[in-house]
């Protein structure tokens, strides 16, 4: 169980250090997040990278629950 959970924090901590470098904006988005400069933008796409990571992680605990109780 520590196990998981070091490997779970770790992948979640590697996730926002790469999110810098991810664009995750449809193509409405990025036209009006340009218009606002880079500062703004930034913190757009961290926000969606964000967003995008919870359901992610709300499955993958109700997955270990389910696979520990099972077990």
């Amino acid at each position: 169980m520590k196990k998981f959970f070091i490997i779970f924090f770790a992948t979640i901590f590697l996730s926002f250090l790469v999110s810098n470098h991810l664009m995750a904006q449809c193509s409405i988005c990025a036209k009006s997040v340009q218009q606002m400069g880079t500062k703004p933008a930034e913190g757009f796409n961290s926000g969606i990278i964000y967003l995008m990571m919870i359901p992610y992680a709300a499955i993958g605990i109700i997955g270990y629950r389910w696979w520990k109780g099972n077990r």
